[in-house]
């Protein structure tokens, strides 16, 4: 009996091994699939952006560039950085090797011909202004709606969202004439507070669905402690919620970092203000080369990109483990 078994499970056992190497092979094969379907829009972003505008024309599907493409793109970078404009008038000490490179580099088309640092500036205040003032509103926002008992707290946390679901361009209109008889039209001020209209509803809906999560036991403790409501949002709240925290602050800035239609509407009469989508705009034309429009592409996306891996930390640690005493 015991001899017509052992065959049996030696070949279930082996079937188990087949099983867990094809699941581990598929798994394996996924993950390098829609990484490589994730990073490609960027290598290719980059692939245009250092290579010559002939090359691209002649050869359009050329999936690599050679080291002097590298080369030609990132020196002029180099000199920019260290020596600032090629203009002899500016800078009498600029090197032989720095002197009439820069329309060579489509990096450098972008940042000294094209003016791109002021619009990297303005985006970047704008985005962080945005989501930092987004956050200090949200956070106590939230928590009164989730904790504390008043009349018509149900209908306002049913109606969130409903002011989220309008488009856009349902509320371009009417906000473009209240800013312009207000003189807030043009001024980066007035654009942070076209956007808070639309970056709070969601930010209180995505930290309420959160707040629901934590133990109101410990807040309470709190509140038995000695703390007031703020410090136990401060010493209690906060820190269960970085995840959530940091999901709606990079939401936020995502949103004001790549936002074209209000900027169009409210700045564009000031160019000195523009940010990054509307200087992108301008080099959408047939007298930019296309790779100067793929380094301006990158310089958009690639700060996106870093941010979410450094708070992916946050978003995948596990804040409340422990957080219960006794």
């Amino acid at each position: 009996m015991s001899t017509q078994q052992k065959p049996n499970v030696e070949q279930s056992m082996s079937q188990e091994e087949i099983q867990s190497q094809i699941s581990r092979v598929l798994r394996w094969g996924f993950i390098i699939f829609f990484a490589f379907v994730t990073t490609f829009p960027f290598y290719w972003m980059f692939n245009l952006s250092v290579r010559p505008e002939q090359d691209i024309q002649t050869n359009p599907t050329k999936l690599a560039p050679t080291l002097e493409d590298l080369e030609t793109t990132f020196h002029p970078v180099r000199c920019w950085i260290q020596y600032g404009t090629d203009d002899p008038e500016e800078n009498s000490g600029l090197p032989e090797n720095c002197t009439n490179v820069f329309n060579q580099s489509s990096f450098t088309i972008v940042l000294v011909e094209q003016g791109f640092p002021p619009f990297i500036l303005n985006s970047l205040i704008l985005a962080l202004l945005t989501s930092g003032l987004t956050l200090m509103l949200s956070i106590p926002g939230a928590y009164a709606i989730t904790r504390l008992q008043f009349k018509g707290r149900n209908v306002m946390s049913g109606m969130i969202l409903l002011i989220y679901m309008f488009p856009a361009i349902v509320l371009a209109i009417p906000l473009f004439v209240v800013f312009t008889r207000t003189g807030l039209r043009g001024t980066l001020e007035g654009l942070v507070l076209v956007y808070l209209s639309s970056t709070i509803p969601v930010a209180l809906y995505m930290l309420r669905s959160y707040f629901v999560t934590i133990p109101p036991d410990l807040e309470e403790a709190a509140l038995i402690d000695g703390c007031t409501e703020f410090e136990t949002i401060y010493r209690i709240t906060i820190p269960l919620s970085l995840p959530a925290i940091a999901s709606v602050g990079l939401y936020t800035f995502m949103i004001a970092w790549n936002e074209f239609l209000y900027a169009f509407l409210f700045l564009v009469t000031e160019p000195d203000r523009w940010t990054l989508p509307l200087g992108l705009s301008r080099l959408d034309s047939q007298e930019v080369p296309v790779s100067a429009l793929m380094a301006g592409s990158l310089i958009i996306s690639v700060p996106i990109v870093v941010l979410y891996f450094f708070f992916e930390r946050f978003l995948t640690r596990g804040l409340t483990a422990g957080a219960v005493k006794g």
